[in-house]
Parts: structure tokens; sequence; C-alpha cells
């Protein structure tokens, strides 16, 4: 079989990337779901998964916020041990936003089916929601958190157009879904979604995508600098964008050797770590990219346009600041890894 990054540009490579619609999304999507699943975080292969994601979200980051989203329901069901019973070409998305004025709740089982159950309420933040087929989402039991797969196409789910003004991410479509009496499959236990390792393990993955967006920005100012070499300051800036992109590397790197070393570990302090490490690269790669090239990429230049737009927003997965103060609580002893 050919390499995984070879299949992936080919699935690329005939698309009018970046999408302005999430309908233009459909195709390069199926196109990426039909070379099957990614390697599983955790299996051996960890580098591997977020190489792809990377590369994908060089080209279009509201193709790989779908992209990730359907890989991360896969993993997340193959980790409970579920296996789905949908087509193979089937979309995926894995919505987990929980803001307290959007909650879904429980409201029945189905009549002998202990794990078939009716959900009413509203999810926000469903990415890809005019779009995908099935979604693995967050619910609530009364009090506790469960997760269920529900096919969307039937009469008890309504998906609006409210919930997405943003200019960047436009694409992704990540509007308000409402469920009325919709029927869903309960998977995992209570709990189940935020208590696995694979939770910290695709939280750190999701940077990689951040980082593939600042890789196709640092391309575009290489290949602008490559004629203006006698420019120290275009010079400057482009080495400010490779030391922070390595930055990024090396920590993806990092992070999924000592994920694939321990597997079942519990891997919040590294993905909180790895995630800060990145927003920070990423953060500094933007604003060398905007300084070095000034307006006109901004303006003539789609794809740098594009990812202009979107990365801050992609980038605002991160919780900045609340990220980093629950980083600051967990380096309380020699565990932290500080020694040399």
């Amino acid at each position: 079989m050919d390499p995984l990054p070879e299949r992936l540009d080919r699935a690329l490579a005939c698309h009018d990337l970046p999408a302005e619609h999430i309908n233009a999304l459909a195709h390069p999507l199926d196109q990426l779901i039909a070379l099957g699943p990614l390697p599983l975080p955790g299996s051996g292969e960890t580098l591997s998964r977020w190489r792809a994601l990377y590369r994908v979200a060089g080209c279009d980051l509201a193709l790989i916020k779908l992209y990730e989203g359907h890989t991360d329901a896969l993993a997340i069901m193959a980790e409970l041990g579920v296996t789905p019973d949908t087509p193979d070409d089937a979309r995926w998305a894995m919505w987990a936003a929980e803001p307290p004025q959007a909650r879904v709740q429980i409201s029945a089982q189905v009549s002998g089916h202990d794990d078939r159950v009716t959900l009413n309420g509203t999810k926000a933040w469903c990415s890809g929601a005019p779009m995908v087929t099935h979604a693995l989402m967050t619910v609530w039991h009364e009090d506790r958190q469960r997760l269920a797969a529900v096919a969307l196409d039937q009469e008890g789910v309504t998906v609006t157009d409210r919930g997405w003004q943003a200019i960047g991410m436009q694409a992704t479509a990540s509007v308000e879904v409402e469920f009325s009496d919709a029927h869903a499959t309960l998977t995992g236990g209570f709990d189940a979604y935020i208590a696995r390792p694979g939770f910290w393990q695709g939280g750190a993955g999701i940077a990689a995508c951040w980082l593939g967006g600042a890789h196709a920005l640092a391309r575009t100012l290489q290949t602008k600098a490559a004629s203006r070499q006698d420019d120290p300051l275009m010079m400057a800036h482009l080495g400010h964008v490779d030391v922070a992109l390595q930055t990024g590397l090396i920590s993806l790197r990092d992070a999924a050797a000592v994920i694939d070393a321990h597997p079942d570990r519990e891997a919040q302090m590294l993905a909180l770590r790895t995630r800060a490490i990145i927003e920070h690269s990423v953060e500094q790669i933007i604003a060398h990219c905007g300084r070095a090239l000034g307006a006109g990429p901004f303006c003539r230049d789609r794809h740098f346009a594009h990812m202009m737009a979107d990365l801050p927003v992609y980038l605002r997965q991160s919780h900045a600041e609340r990220d980093l103060s629950a980083l600051g609580r967990l380096c309380d002893d020699a565990s932290s890894g500080w020694s040399l």
C-alpha cells in the first residue's frame, strides 16, 4: 500500500482549497474518509496520525476541523470497544461543547433496548452539522455525562442556522442543532468521554492541526523571502518563524513518543504543555508572517488570506490562561519534569 502521506496528497490535489462554503467540503472530506481510519492515538503510530492531521490542515483549516472530528469520533468508539453499525462512507462528527445554556438531555429509554434512548435539547458548536451523517456527542442523564451516537437523518433532528457569525472558519458551519425525541445509542458508561486516556491524547493531537495551518503561512513567507535574501528584516522574520515552527514540531514529536510509550497513562499535563507550546508558536508565526509580508498576500493570495482569517479562530479551541492555570496546578512535584 502507498504511504499515507502520498495518498493524502493525491486525495487533496484535485480540490480547489480552501473552501468558501461547507458544500465545497463534501467531496474532499469523502476522499479523505475513503482512505480508511487513521492510526489510533497510543497505538505506536501516534505521530503518523498527527502528521496526517498536520498535512490536511496545511491545505484547509475548515476541512481539517471536519476531518479531525470524524477521526476523533472513530477513535473514541474504538477505544470504548464499539463498532458503529454505519456505512464505511458515513461522515462522523464529534460534538462535545457544553455551554450551560445548550445541553442535550436523555429523556427516556427505548422500550426493550438498554442502550437506546431519546434525546431532547439543543447542542451548540456543531461543526459540519449541515453535511455530516452521524454524530457522537456528549449528552446528560440528569447531572451525569454520557456519550451517544446519533443518526442525523431523522425527524427529531433539526439543523439550525444559529450560532456562527465568524468569518474565520465559516465553512465549518458550526451551528446549533435541536433534538426533539431523537433516537440515539448510548456509547460507553457514565463519564466515558473524559475518563479514558484518549481524551487528553486527542486533545494534544488538535495542536497538530493548529501547527499545520501555521506551516502553510510559513511556507508562503519562505517563498516570498527567497528573492529577498538581502533584506535583513525579512530574514529576521523568517528566522523567528523557523524557530517557532521547529519548537512546535519538536513538541509534537516528543508528545507522540511519550503517548506511544505509555498509552494507558493519564496525559493531561503532557497535553496542556503541548497545546500551550504550539499555541505560542502559532501566534508567533501569525505575527511575523503578517509583519514581514504586509498587506499584499492578505489581499491577493486566497490561501494565505483564508489561513490568516481561519487560524486565529481555530486556535481559540485553546482555553488560553484557563489551560495554563490548570497546568500550573499540576506543577507541584518532581513529576512536572523540569530536570534536564
